[in-house]
């Protein structure tokens, strides 16, 4: 380069005795280029003075401009090119008259685009980088010049890297402050009352200073400038850096130390860590692999502790990776420090395991594998950390391991209290009571059910992404939405996207609804677009409207597997590959469900619905494996609902033909599950089909219907109900679980209202909300029928598109028959055998509680909900758990 710019030859060159220049290749470099190489002599830098000293120059100027912005020092390289430029665009000694850079070209160098190094700025964000609402300009720091172009070399705050942009704002008097992420306006000043005395008219600019001796060169500066630095007061420092310069600051942070160690607001932890990374397969590690449970199982746990009415308690074992037993000969040195007087020489021989160790989780889990044999568990064959104990009275006893923490359940509260008691006598243990709170689940237990929920993670989530205050939105997708990995322009950072996509898959573990949007969006993982990055957000937006939304797992009788199997075709826009989806259900509440794009492409729809069945009938398989170690064996085959009879002919028919014959053999296991008895396919309609929620976007009452169910709704606790004080209450309202909520319509007479309470005796609990069909959801039943002026109305008649069940036909026809009034409901049979609470809507429930009051004076218990506040309250806390 030398050669070519000045037009001159290099003959000698001097540099001292560093590798990259005493190498054969520069050697050899040196003598084809006719090159004189002189080395200096070994720790003799005088003898390259000229190089040695203008590398001294140019790193303390580097050192300065770090440090007068106060940047870090993963900026230097940059502080040194920025040093370099200007050093070659100011006057020197060896050239009079001239810049080096002037010398070198011939041309006089500008210094109108020079800028303060370090300066805060910001960077003009290109439109189509951008959308028409983004924000059009990025915060980033100056750090110098870029070589190949004209134009600036900026750190962008958000992205952390460095851009090259000529559209650049500057604020040459601020700079960003590091430590607490924000810009710093520089010294704070009083108000003066006083003018300053005098406004300075020096010009700015590089200043024609040549130094003549080692007397340092005085730095000019405005009058004006000091006379602002007499009205400086001491602001609060914004940083440790800036209190710690400040007596008084020092003192008030040592004061604020001792009284958080007084108050024992926290505590400090040790943890000695073996350095692992050093060890050899095969010589002092085996085996490393620890299983822990599945989510799958955990669902499953829980609806089955749901169903039976038990309770689920967590327990942690402290410091369990140090229970472990090592099998392999293993020696650490002493903690530095902490080496016994007299044996510094020695090392330590392992018994039990160290974190750090490879196999310290595999040596755990068969420590607490080995213990829970021997006090009388039997391990599930099915899932590795599901044990099961089951005395000769038929109580029983289940533990799930997730490494240190364990969820434990049974029939009987002795058997529970006496395994804690053996644990605790084994290992360090916290009993952390009755479990409501699992990794990231919230887990709420009450008389008639559990729920789970993520409510908290799903808010943290939104705050990490900064759209807990966004607009909601209804459906997570569009309806029938389609993306490609070639829409949009790629993104330059695509961490945040997969961090949000991370996040929604582990937010599935309670919101099935979530599963598709989460499974679509991780396809594009290795190159995501904005259009992605959009697709995210919108679901995130979907999910600060719904953050309450979770699982109910209730008592209602009978622990039953049913599953549900669909498919779309040729979804995925760039390979044409369909997407399965299954969702199995026990009572009320889904406890297990995934949405996973096919391995082959799909000719047909049959031939993508087939394949779906063949998947979930091997979830199915598994389930009723893990039922059975768990004593609750499924005696009849599964029922696997699909929504295409053509797929479940192929399965029913093993003809070969020519619609089949390409079908990958493993597929067709869902023929020997039916034949088996394992399985039993059976058609259900499109609308009634659960597993449709998996695979495609879907409109607002199609997502709502299919939310409900699969037992997803909010949580309700026995607080959101209020009662009546003057009614004779014997026992809390929802004690057994079991409820009855009559919805009160009248448009004119409240005396009618009582009608449509009573019409609940004769009924098997049910559900019918307007427009929406019957819903079977427990034990928590709705009826809501409207009520007329001239008296009650047919309810066949009176509810518009909604199938009742078979059991009001006899009450129809009873109610045609006779006339209903004030008196007749009187004289009716009152014995109630499930709590009963009315809500009573336009303003008139002073009247019908009256009515109420002596109808039912036989009841047990009931409640009514007496003023219009109440009702709202009433059917916001239980309307909404129920079908909304």
């Amino acid at each position: 380069m030398v050669e070519t710019q000045s037009g001159q030859n290099v003959k000698v060159l001097r540099t001292d005795n560093g590798g990259e220049y005493t190498s054969k290749e520069f050697s050899v470099f040196c003598q084809e280029a006719g090159i004189v190489h002189q080395l200096t002599a070994p720790y003799s830098p005088q003898q390259n003075g000229v190089s040695e000293r203008k590398n001294r120059i140019v790193m303390e100027m580097a050192r300065c401009m770090l440090f007068e912005k106060k940047l870090p020092k993963l900026l230097w390289a940059e502080a040194v090119n920025t040093s370099v430029y200007l050093l070659n665009r100011l006057p020197t000694k060896s050239v009079q008259s001239k810049t080096p850079i002037e010398a070198w070209s011939g041309v006089k160098p500008s210094v109108k685009h020079l800028k303060v190094f370090g300066s805060f700025c910001y960077l003009h964000v290109p439109s189509v980088k951008r959308g028409k609402l983004d924000e059009r300009a990025e915060k980033g720091v100056f750090v110098g010049y870029a070589a190949e172009s004209k134009g600036y070399r900026i750190y962008s705050l958000s992205r952390m890297k460095i851009v090259i942009s000529r559209d650049v704002h500057f604020d040459e008097n601020s700079y960003w402050n590091w430590d607490l992420k924000k810009v710093h306006k520089g010294d704070q000043t009083t108000p003066s009352i006083l003018e300053p005395a005098i406004e300075s008219t020096i010009i700015e600019g590089p200043l024609d200073v040549e130094a003549t001796s080692d007397t340092p060169v005085l730095k000019m500066r405005p009058l004006s400038d000091v006379y602002e630095r007499c009205n400086l007061v001491h602001a609060e420092p914004t940083c440790y850096t800036e209190a710690a310069r400040f007596l008084e600051w020092i003192e008030a942070m040592k004061a604020e130390i001792d009284a958080i160690e007084r108050n024992g607001t926290w505590k400090h932890k040790a943890r000695l860590v073996v350095k692992g990374f050093a060890q050899v397969s095969g010589v002092d590690y085996g085996d490393t692999f620890a299983p822990v449970a599945r989510h799958d199982t955990i669902r499953l746990l829980l609806a089955l502790a749901g169903q039976m009415g038990w309770k689920v308690y967590h327990l942690d074992v402290k410091s369990a990776f140090l229970n472990g037993i090592l099998l392999e000969e293993i020696y650490v040195q002493q903690p530095e420090g902490f080496e016994v007087i007299g044996h510094e020489h020695k090392v330590y021989k392992l018994h039990k395991a160290l974190y750090g160790l490879k196999q310290a989780p595999r040596a755990w889990y068969s420590r607490i594998d080995s213990h829970l044999i021997q006090l009388g568990f039997r391990r599930s064959e099915n899932e590795a950390t599901l044990y099961l104990k089951q005395n000769d009275d038929g109580l029983q006893l289940v533990v799930s391991l997730y490494v240190d923490d364990m969820l434990v359940t049974g029939s009987n509260v002795k058997l529970l209290a006496d395994f804690k008691m053996e644990m605790q006598d084994v290992f360090e243990m916290s009993d952390l009571g009755i479990m409501n709170y699992f990794l990231g689940m919230e887990i709420y237990q009450c008389s008639w059910g559990i729920f789970i929920s993520q409510r908290k993670y799903a808010m943290d989530i939104l705050k990490k992404f900064k759209l807990e205050s966004c607009k909601e939105v209804a459906t997570p997708l569009a309806q029938n939405e389609k993306i490609s990995k070639n829409d949009g322009e790629k993104l330059e950072e695509p961490s945040a996207y997969r961090s949000l996509v991370g996040s929604l898959l582990y937010l599935t573990v309670t919101r099935p609804d979530l599963m598709f949007p989460a499974s679509l969006l991780s396809r594009f993982m290795s190159s995501p677009s904005n259009v992605h990055m959009g697709v995210a957000k919108r679901v995130l937006k979907y999910v600060k409207g719904t953050t309450n939304l979770g699982i109910w797992y209730l008592k209602t009788g009978g622990v039953k597997l049913d599953g549900y199997a669909d498919s779309d075709w040729a979804g995925s826009v760039d390979d044409m590959k369909s997407t399965s989806g299954y969702a199995f259900t026990i009572g009320s509440g889904v406890i297990c469900w995934n949405s996973r794009k096919q391995e082959v492409v799909a000719q047909s729809t049959i031939e993508a619905e087939y394949i779906s069945l063949a998947a979930a009938a091997n979830q199915a398989i598994w389930l009723r494996k893990l039922l059975a170690d768990l004593g609750q064996e499924q005696s009849s085959p599964t029922e696997l609902y699909c929504d295409n009879k053509s797929a479940i002919s192929i399965a029913q028919n093993p003809v070969h033909h020519g619609r089949t014959k390409h079908i990958n053999v493993k597929f067709h296991s869902i023929r020997e599950a039916e034949k088996n008895s394992l399985v039993k396919l059976h058609y259900c309609s499109t609308d009634e089909q659960l597993a449709d929620i998996m695979t495609k976007g879907l409109p607002k009452s199609r997502l709502e219907f299919l939310r409900l169910k699969l037992g997803m709704s909010r949580q309700i606790s026995r607080r959101s109900v209020r009662i009546h004080e003057s009614l004779p209450l014997k026992m809390p309202l929802l004690e057994d679980g079991m409820l009855t909520l009559v919805k009160i319509h009248n448009n004119k007479n409240p005396t009618y209202m009582l009608t449509k309470a009573l019409i609940a005796k004769n009924l098997e609990l049910c559900v019918a909300s307007m427009g929406q069909g019957v819903e079977m959801l427990g034990q928590l039943k709705v009826i809501e029928l409207p009520v007329s002026s001239q008296g009650l109305s047919s309810p066949m008649s009176s509810i518009v598109g909604i199938k009742l069940p078979d059991q009001l036909v006899g009450v129809e026809r009873g109610l045609r028959s006779q006339a209903f009034h004030q008196r007749a409901l009187r004289a009716m049979d009152t014995k109630w055998d499930r709590p009963l609470l009315v809500e009573m809507k336009e303003k008139c429930w002073h009247l019908a509680a009256n009515v109420m009051v002596s109808a039912v004076a036989g009841k047990r218990y009931f409640g009514t909900v007496t003023n219009d506040y109440e009702s709202r309250q009433c059917r916001k806390a239980l309307g909404d758990f129920l079908y909304l």
